[in-house]
């Protein structure tokens, strides 16, 4: 039963190490190779998408491969990357960069698993809000630096490890059963407490107050958000992964739904409060 309940450990860590040290050579480069893998990443994640839009309800065995999303949700795909890169860093960033997003607003239509206008709305709400965190997180990088966004990051990270060693060792009633039926309390709080450490590590370093603490528990829990909001498409969708891309973990968007939810909400933060970085 122990077993078990770690039996994805070794996955989640290597393939973990991988993304991270990609991500943090792409960040700490910026320009240029910061906003080709930016684009590689919005591209794979739109075509998860397009991937899940066409998976029928209860069959597992539709789970998304590199073969089954179909040449439409590619060629979107390929768009919405085009659009990442060529309003990527090398250009100031601007409220016309938001239009990257306009490409993906058709990949919800490409293959409906249901004609039910709220999915549809939902899933199109998804197609934009995907290249619009990427683009949120090449702005946080070109107007704050690489240590703004190693935050982000940072907090992100040490949320899912909290909640995953506390909620295994720990366990406890769920915090959301019926959209997230492995998440409890004790996994999301010490999430909580791991974010507000990271904001008191990196306040410092980024000249920050104790706003970056409560700002850290916030994005950790927009982060969480994301992850059970993701889980509770998949499930909508009859699919366990998001897409079989990553060996022995499962899809792109598996790994970044945190980091996209988490993006969105400081995004917005400094959208309302003007922050310059």
């Amino acid at each position: 039963m122990a077993g078990g309940n770690w039996a994805d450990l070794g996955p989640r860590v290597t393939s973990g190490l991988a993304l991270a040290v990609l991500g943090i050579a792409a960040v700490v480069a910026g320009g240029a190779w910061l906003a080709f893998v930016a684009a590689v990443v919005a591209g794979l994640l739109l075509w998860e998408l397009a991937g899940l839009t066409g998976a029928r309800d209860g069959r597992d065995s539709d789970v998304v491969t590199p073969g089954t999303a179909g040449q439409g949700g590619a060629v979107l795909a390929t768009l919405g990357a085009a659009a990442v890169a060529l309003t990527g860093p090398h250009l100031a960033p601007t409220p016309e960069m938001a239009l990257l997003a306009l490409p993906a607003l058709a990949t919800p239509f490409l293959r409906m698993a249901a004609p039910s206008t709220g999915r549809r709305l939902l899933l199109a709400l998804l197609a934009l809000a995907i290249p619009v965190a990427v683009w949120g997180l090449l702005v946080l990088r070109e107007s704050g630096g690489v240590l703004p966004v190693l935050w982000l990051v940072a907090v992100v990270v040490v949320t899912d490890v909290a909640g995953y060693f506390a909620g295994r060792a720990l366990g406890g009633p769920k915090f959301w059963p019926r959209l997230s039926p492995k998440k409890t309390w004790s996994g999301t709080v010490a999430g909580w407490i791991g974010a507000a450490l990271t904001g008191w590590a990196f306040a410092g370093p980024m000249g920050a107050g104790a706003g970056l603490v409560v700002l850290s528990v916030a994005a950790s829990l927009a982060g969480q958000m994301g992850d059970i909001g993701q889980s509770a498409l998949k499930r909508r969708a009859g699919v366990k992964d998001s897409s079989a891309l990553i060996p022995g973990h499962g899809g792109v968007w598996d790994r970044f739904d945190a980091l996209l939810a988490a993006a969105l909400f400081v995004l917005a933060v400094r959208v309302v409060t003007g922050a310059p970085g």
